[in-house]
């Protein structure tokens, strides 16, 4: 497998919402309730991804196996401390090192932009998330959080971002 991580266009909305969904219908159906995982239509999840591939805030990164896209993360590295948004990987394409390089790409870009932290929100219940982040040095920091879009208790995880060049093997 050939990965190219590149900047999201509005080209590639159709596989960006495939890949969440994917992962929506498939490995979420085992962490959340199943109403909020039936409630993700094809119609919400297109509407959600087409603001975040127009929207003026954050990076939005795909990783592509020529002309498939495999995962897509959603970041911002322009307060204070950087913020992973979103991090999807196609089912598929699971436990094949693309969230690891995606999840990675974002540290290095918030590293370049000399930041020293970064936050994320993990669902509670999605035990295997939590243990994949954790692996790569993000830890709970004792937030938590109930959106009303989603009803479901989130985790923030918190990394510490080591200064650009100091060799963080993590990334």
């Amino acid at each position: 497998m050939t990965l190219e991580l590149r900047e999201a266009t509005a080209d590639d909305l159709g596989q960006v919402v495939e890949v969440f969904l994917g992962c929506w219908r498939g490995s979420y159906a085992a962490v959340l309730p199943e109403a909020l995982v039936t409630g993700m239509t094809d119609e919400r999840a297109t509407a959600i991804w087409r603001r975040a591939l127009t929207a003026d805030n954050g990076v939005t990164v795909v990783a592509a196996d020529g002309t498939r896209l495999l995962g897509v993360t959603r970041y911002d590295a322009s307060g204070a401390e950087g913020a992973v948004h979103s991090l999807y990987v196609s089912p598929a394409a699971q436990g094949l090192g693309v969230g690891t390089r995606l999840l990675g790409h974002a540290v290095a870009d918030f590293a370049a932009r000399g930041l020293t932290a970064a936050t994320l929100w993990v669902f509670a219940g999605n035990a295997p998330s939590i243990a994949f982040y954790r692996s790569r040095g993000w830890l709970p920091d004792g937030g938590t959080r109930v959106e009303a879009e989603f009803g479901e208790p989130e985790l923030r995880l918190r990394r510490t971002i080591a200064a650009e060049g100091a060799g963080d093997a993590r990334s």
